[in-house]
């Protein structure tokens, strides 16, 4: 993992519901946010000590998350995130470009202006991440923009799927920032808002669309292991 730990999301989290559902959600914002290193193995027992719980409930998030195949286990009992091969990357690439659009067009009907508002302020949160290379900010309010858009979609098929999808390129996407940098990143928020104001579909699925390939599309073959 890298510096910035787990253990900070945990604790951000209230004194709510089971162990199990606090350790599986400061994991998951680890991953989402790139805290772990992809390739880069961690034992059960020392993030149940950063997280400062029990190994049982952080056994039973991470047997979850590598069904997900956003984690894996190997056989010596460490975790890891998965390396990224060329044909996982495309295969993830693939799976956003068909999912994603579709689930934005489907909210579109839900979204109002005061949607379109909050993602402004959103996406100007994001430039000013962008300016200063935080890279962890950047990707936590990245996510934050697109899912304000999908979740108004109340889809119990797709949203999971596309969830599952950054679980899976979120901390190879961190390890790639790292080396290029977040300076030079071009998205297509602002069309995305705008075709949100207009009530236009087609604009919106475009924005989306080429959010995914000038991000992870263009800047992720970057760093991905010569063939």
């Amino acid at each position: 993992m890298s510096a910035s730990s787990p253990a900070q999301a945990a604790s951000d989290t209230k004194p709510r519901k089971t162990a199990r559902y606090q350790v599986d959600q400061a994991v998951r914002r680890a991953l989402l946010t790139g805290r772990f290193i992809p390739g880069k193995a961690v034992t059960l027992r020392g993030l149940a000590q950063e997280l400062g719980v029990s190994p049982m409930p952080v056994r039973e998030v991470i047997q979850r998350l590598a069904a997900e195949n956003a984690l894996e286990i190997r056989s010596n009992g460490r975790v890891q995130v998965p390396e990224m091969s060329p044909r996982r990357f495309d295969e993830i690439l693939t799976a956003r470009l068909l999912l994603e659009p579709e689930l934005a067009e489907r909210s579109l009907k839900s979204l109002k202006p005061a949607d379109a508002s909050k993602l402004e302020a959103i996406d100007q949160r994001i430039d000013e991440s962008l300016g200063t290379g935080d890279s962890e900010s950047y990707m936590r309010l990245n996510r934050d923009f697109h899912f304000h858009i999908y979740q108004a979609a109340g889809s119990e098929i797709l949203l999971p799927l596309v969830n599952s999808l950054w679980l899976q390129f979120a901390p190879y996407m961190r390890t790639v920032y790292g080396r290029v940098g977040t300076v030079n990143l071009i998205d297509r928020h602002k069309e995305a808002i705008q075709a949100i104001r207009d009530g236009d579909a087609t604009a919106l699925r475009e924005a989306i669309a080429k959010d995914i390939e000038d991000g992870m599309g263009i800047l992720g073959r970057e760093g991905l292991p010569s063939p």
